[in-house]
């Protein structure tokens, strides 16, 4: 035993390897050398064949260039879908602030091939001037920026970083939708949520399995910056991909029906109802009435339909088409509704300043009285007392 443990004792001890990758020796991509050293690129295409839930990657190609106009108030000018870029971030913190860093972004662009992404990564926090630069080179390929909420986070945080690492921010010359507003419009009447990965569900049909969370991204960067095993990060890759394909889907969805709402795949009473809303707000009065029949005809839940007949019996109102307005009003005043003592007040004013039939108009106070009293309400009643209480002059024959 004691010659056994001499021949084994200046033996060389095998060594216990980490299970450490490099993230280029793990998966598909390259380090990419610029003028500020080093940076990882990956790529990756889903071709035209594919679809993303319900949608047709080949459907985008043959998007409209004038698509994004109506819904950026016509500040985004005709450009070919070629040339929009779809962008988002991954980021160590989700407060943004100068000590938050976008470690990952991703740059979706449509393609013949079908839909097209690069992936700019930074393995350590050194490579950050490098992929900026890289990230700056690349977005001169295009004219438009897409986001989802970019607007507010991803574009103010990289701008921050170009600063930080003196370059010029790359933004300026770029015309940019945020898509976050226009998905707000069209579909928070029906859904509790328009978070991306929630409109990806409910709209698109896509299920995401086994998905790292948002909140746990900066976490599991800040692990695998500490142990340099690539394994951990590929989770956050495909976070970042899909966003970006989901982002590209709904934009071929949410502009078209800003753009052709008589023409748009919609068959939600609901989110005609939104999109009706953005019309009266940009001034297209007529196509907002339109749609608020149609939404009435598709059947809405009370609450919503109470609104919308309100909303839709005042923009007659206001078009000068009093026939229309007071059958939507006389509608509210026959039942119990929130509206019903604000539709029996403006049947009142009617009769009054219109029809000069002071009982009538008496009437239908004391019956919105009877709903809901106001102060208003009791003024008007006075007022039309005191005239019915005058005498008429007798008319000569």
């Amino acid at each position: 035993m004691a010659q056994i443990d001499k021949k084994y004792a200046a033996a060389p001890k095998p060594e216990s390897k980490p299970a450490r990758l490099f993230i280029e020796e793990w998966m598909s991509g390259q380090a990419v050398e610029t003028p500020y050293g080093f940076h990882f690129e990956t790529e990756r295409t889903w071709e035209r064949h594919r679809r993303h839930g319900s949608f047709d990657i080949s459907n985008l190609a043959e998007l409209p260039e004038d698509l994004l106009g109506p819904l950026s108030g016509r500040e985004i000018s005709p450009a070919p879908p070629a040339r929009w870029a779809f962008l988002d971030t991954e980021t160590t913190g989700l407060a943004g602030g100068t000590g938050t860093y976008a470690f990952l972004v991703g740059v979706g662009r449509i393609s013949e091939a079908g839909f097209h992404l690069r992936q700019f990564f930074m393995r350590d926090y050194g490579e950050e001037s490098s992929l900026l630069w890289g990230l700056a080179r690349h977005l001169e390929e295009f004219d438009v920026l897409v986001t989802y909420n970019g607007k507010a986070y991803d574009q103010p945080l990289l701008e921050t970083r170009y600063r930080m690492a003196r370059q010029t921010p790359p933004f300026a010359r770029l015309r940019h939708l945020d898509l976050l507003f226009g998905a707000r419009r069209l579909w928070k009447l029906r859904v509790e949520s328009c978070r991306l990965v929630d409109l990806e569900l409910q709209i698109l049909g896509v299920e995401r399995e086994g998905d790292l969370p948002g909140e746990m991204i900066p976490y599991v960067y800040f692990e695998y910056l500490r142990t340099k095993q690539a394994f951990r990060v590929a989770p956050i890759f495909h976070h970042n991909a899909i966003d970006i394909l989901s982002l590209a889907c709904l934009t071929g969805i949410v502009p078209f029906a800003f753009r052709s709402p008589g023409e748009a795949p919609l068959v939600h009473g609901a989110d005609l109802v939104g999109l009706s809303r953005w019309f009266v707000s940009s001034g297209g009065r007529e196509q907002a009435l339109e749609l608020m029949r149609r939404a009435v005809e598709m059947g809405l839940p009370d609450e919503l339909l109470f609104r919308t007949l309100w909303d839709r019996a005042l923009l007659e109102k206001r078009l000068g088409r009093l026939a229309q307005a007071l059958e939507v009003f006389e509608e509210l005043a026959s039942g119990r509704n929130p509206y019903r003592a604000a539709a029996l007040a403006e049947l009142a004013k009617h009769y009054e300043h219109r029809e000069r039939d002071y009982a009538r108009a008496l009437e239908l106070v004391r019956q919105a009285i009877a709903v809901a009293d106001s102060v208003e309400l009791r003024q008007r009643e006075a007022r039309l007392e005191r005239r019915l209480a005058k005498p008429r002059p007798e008319r000569l024959l």
